[in-house]
């Protein structure tokens, strides 16, 4: 034991002693210089345009011992993280927008350990230009000053501007925006701008122009695409005046007058001149070069014309001088213009038009008159003249009426001197008292070709009689009106109302009522007011609406009508009734069987009924539909047998009292006791075993189909009868030969009537008819038909055998129900049918009556 130990010790001194001999070498990142994708980053670049998120480089390197090594990433504190590395894979990410204009290089520190040596290295990444930035303009805005006698071709301003990028991105060349007629140039490298070639600049028709820039860099990629990018910027040219243009006279043409009462220094007219150079215009010199006479001067400082000799001194009635205007420079009389001024020698327009009356000058005239005067008709009761005392054309004046439009209208329009003024209706509708209790005008004389253009004003009042033009009118065509049902008599229906504009008694307005719905309603006769006759009693179910006129009239009789609407408005009063028809029913196991009650009132909801069952013994064997009414038994009943089992009676009738309930608001009911008799369907199947228990409980409708069925039975014999005595007639011979006619015997047959080819006796529309003394007669009910007989009439029973002679021959006689032959051989007839017989007294009577109407016609056989 003790030696097993100490071999345990010495292997443990052993391994210890080997392992510290061993050698720990630190990891190390691998050089794979510039281009390559992995490494250390040695000399690694990357685009400004790299999109966030791209993987861009991948660290690598490895360990001397083999171990597993990770990678790391960290910049300077106080910079951004522009990258993130995967420390397994050295994948590095890029995680940060880069923009090169603003930091071109990114100083980093890689990291590569083992676990134990950890390895770090300063690593540089350089960022490459990408065309993302547009060029910049330089001393912004652009406004430049140019004298308008600038050269053609010469320089006015120099555009700069800058692109950040690198390479054709940073270059910049100059264009300017094509727009028509520019005066403008720009040299593409220089940016230097030129008036363009054959254009000038004018102060007077353009004081100011914009031009627009453009810069353009030389291109380049970005995120992979080629781009060139533009920046606009607008150049504003400010064109400055010189004097380069001559006066302007303002206000041409120029007109002046000399009247009678003019004195010589008398200012005629002034003309006004103003350089044409307005930035800094000159002084004017105003001078007259001819058509004086020496009658005129002229202000040389003002413009001012005036006359120098009294007017009677003139010798012509027209005058036109010619008048210069030179401009005053530094250097003397420089540009001029010169225009005409005509000065007519007039008389003196001295009196304005006059208004006059009967009493003399006036201004004011009134007039009482009738509303609505016929068009056309002449103001009489209005005397006014008007004068002019001026001569020529100073006397010339226009007649204007100014007032409401095209009401009146004043003769004459034009006046030379003196008138009688002449007042028109041209409006007569308009001339309404309900409108206007007056009307008020104003007359105007107006000079028409005088320089002072005088006027003259005269008031027109007219003051409106009324008459009784206007009928009552009502506020409405119609009038809609609703009242509850068994409202007491003299209730208020609706009140109507009508106005009359016209005034005093014409404006009173009587009412009054007719139509053939006027009979149970009042009017009151000043109120309008529409109530109901004391004795009337309004009731929806006989009648809900009446419609009626009102009138309204005035004392003249003139009147208006309106029409009144009346809604009797349904009022819950009546309580459903049952239907005593329907309160004994016979109803088969799986079918309804169908109550009805009717409620009288005339509107929903108050004739909306609701079915209920209210007591049924015992309970829970019927479903009632609460709409319809419909009451079938319970799903689970199916058969009688479960019914006699709950009523343990053989009958199988039940008693259920049924309540009625309309759903007016109170709501009223009625309850009915309703006597069922349950059955099952009949063993007989078809259209007649349906029928016939339907009918069960309404024989009427039975006994009439029966009716129907003898009468066209009846007209079918007829038919076939006529037809084979016509047919006889023709065929029949008479001979002298004896004959011997007896009466046959009477022989009374049996007919029985089953149903057609296996039908149930509910469908007896159609039946044949068995011989019971026939041999042939089938007595097997239950062998099918593969095709039964058509129906026909029923056949007459033959004759008894008779021999005959040789010499008779053998003769048809006509008779009432056909023609006959007799035979030696008796032909039997044979109906085979399947079914069973109706055992009922409906058909039992159907065949009684159909052997009554056999055996009258065989009352007139004979052979």
């Amino acid at each position: 034991m003790k030696s097993m130990r100490k071999k345990q010790s010495l292997i443990l001194l052993i391994s210890l002693c080997m392992s510290m001999g061993q050698s720990d070498f630190a990891p190390y990142f691998y050089d794979n210089g510039a281009g390559s994708s992995n490494g250390n980053l040695a000399l690694f670049s990357i685009s400004e345009d790299t999109s966030v998120g791209t993987h861009v480089y991948t660290l690598n390197g490895s360990d001397p011992e083999g171990e597993p090594v990770t990678f790391g990433m960290t910049f300077d504190k106080g910079s951004r993280d522009y990258f993130s590395v995967e420390p397994k894979s050295g994948n590095m990410t890029l995680i940060q927008t880069l923009d090169r204009e603003v930091q071109d290089e990114i100083v980093a520190f890689v990291t590569i350990t083992d676990g134990r040596n950890k390895v770090v290295e300063n690593v540089r990444v350089f960022i490459t230009d990408a065309n993302d930035e547009k060029p910049e303009f330089l001393n912004l805005p652009f406004v430049v000053d140019v004298p308008e006698d600038a050269a053609s071709g010469s320089s006015i301003y120099r555009v700069q501007a800058i692109d950040r990028d690198l390479g054709s991105g940073g270059s910049v060349t100059y264009y300017l925006q094509s727009t028509p007629s520019t005066k403008f140039t720009i040299d593409g490298h220089s940016g230097v701008l030129r008036i363009r070639a054959g254009e000038s600049l004018d102060y007077e028709l353009s004081r100011t122009h914009f031009v627009t820039v453009v810069a353009k860099d030389g291109g380049g990629k970005y995120h992979g695409k080629y781009q060139v990018m533009t920046s606009t910027a607008i150049i504003t040219i400010n064109v400055l005046d010189t004097q380069d243009s001559p006066p302007v006279f303002v206000g041409t043409p120029y007109f002046g007058f000399v009247y009678e009462v003019s004195v010589p220094g008398s200012e005629i007219f002034t003309v006004f001149a103003k350089d044409g150079d307005q930035n800094n215009p000159n002084a004017m010199h105003y001078s007259i070069l001819s058509g004086s006479d020496g009658f005129f001067i002229i202000n040389s400082s003002s413009g001012c014309i005036s006359l120098t000799s009294f007017p009677v001194q003139l010798k012509n009635e027209l005058y036109e001088l010619k008048v210069k205007a030179a401009e005053v420079g530094p250097d003397g009389f420089s540009d001029y213009s010169v225009t005409t001024v005509t000065i007519r020698v007039v008389d003196l327009n001295n009196h304005p038009p006059t208004f006059y009356g009967e009493n003399g000058q006036q201004n004011r005239f009134e007039l009482t008159m009738y509303e609505h005067p016929p068009e056309g008709e002449i103001l009489r009761g209005l005397k006014i003249t008007v004068n002019d005392s001026d001569q020529g054309a100073n006397a010339k004046f226009r007649l204007l009426l100014v007032g409401p439009s095209r009401v009146l209208r004043v003769v004459p329009q034009t006046v030379l001197n003196e008138a009688q003024v002449t007042i028109i209706v041209e409006n007569s509708s308009a001339i309404d008292y309900e409108k206007y209790q007056f009307l008020t005008f104003k007359l105007l004389a107006v000079e028409i070709d005088t320089p002072e253009r005088f006027s003259a004003t005269a008031d027109i009042v007219i003051d409106l009689l009324d008459t009784n033009d206007n009928v009552p009118k009502f506020s409405s065509e119609f009038y809609i009106a609703r009242i509850p049902e068994n409202s007491p008599g003299g209730s208020n229906v609706v009140s109507v109302t009508a106005t009359d504009p016209d005034s005093g008694l014409w404006g009173e307005v009587k009412y009054s009522i007719y139509g053939s719905g006027a009979d149970l309603f009042l009017i009151h006769p000043t109120s309008g007011i529409i109530y109901t006759q004391p004795w009337a009693s309004l009731d929806a179910e006989v009648k809900s609406k009446y419609n009626f006129y009102v009138k309204a009239e005035d004392t003249e009789g003139k009147y208006s009508l309106a029409e009144v609407f009346v809604t009797v408005l349904d009022q819950n009063d009546h309580p459903p009734e049952f239907n005593q028809n329907f309160l004994e029913r016979t109803m088969i196991i799986g079918a309804p069987v169908k109550i009805e009650a009717v409620d009288e009132d005339a509107e929903e909801p108050n004739n909306l009924i609701e079915y209920s069952i209210m007591k049924a013994d015992p309970e829970n064997i019927f479903d009632i539909n609460t709409s319809t009414g419909e009451i079938k038994l319970k799903p689970y009943i199916r058969s009688m047998e479960i019914v006699q089992n709950i009523t343990k009676q053989k009958d199988c009738r039940w008693s259920v009292v049924v309540q009625a309930r309309d759903r007016g608001s109170p709501s009223f009911s009625t309850t009915a006791v309703v006597k069922i008799h349950i059955t099952e369907a009949n063993r007989l199947k078809g259209p007649m075993a349906a029928f016939l228990m339907q009918s069960r409980d309404n024989p009427m409708k039975a006994l009439g189909l029966t009716i129907s069925i003898i009468t066209v039975i009846v007209l079918v014999t007829v038919m076939i009868s006529t037809i084979m005595y016509f047919r006889n007639t023709k065929s029949n011979r008479i001979t002298p030969a004896r004959r011997i006619i007896r009466r046959r015997p009477k022989e009374q047959r049996s007919w029985t009537f089953r149903p057609r080819f296996g039908q149930s006796d509910q469908s007896f529309g159609k039946f044949f008819i068995d011989d019971d003394s026939s041999d042939n007669h089938n007595t097997n009910n239950s062998s099918p038909r593969a095709k039964p007989p058509a129906p026909s009439a029923p056949v007459l029973p033959p004759p008894a055998p008779v021999h005959s002679r040789p010499s008779e021959r053998l003769r048809s006689v006509p008779t009432v129900s056909g023609s006959m032959a007799s035979r030696n051989t008796s032909r039997s007839s044979s109906w085979k049918t399947n079914g069973s017989g109706i055992s009922s007294a409906l058909v039992s009577e159907l065949k009684m009556r159909i052997e009554q109407k056999i055996n009258e016609a065989n009352q007139g056989y004979y052979y």
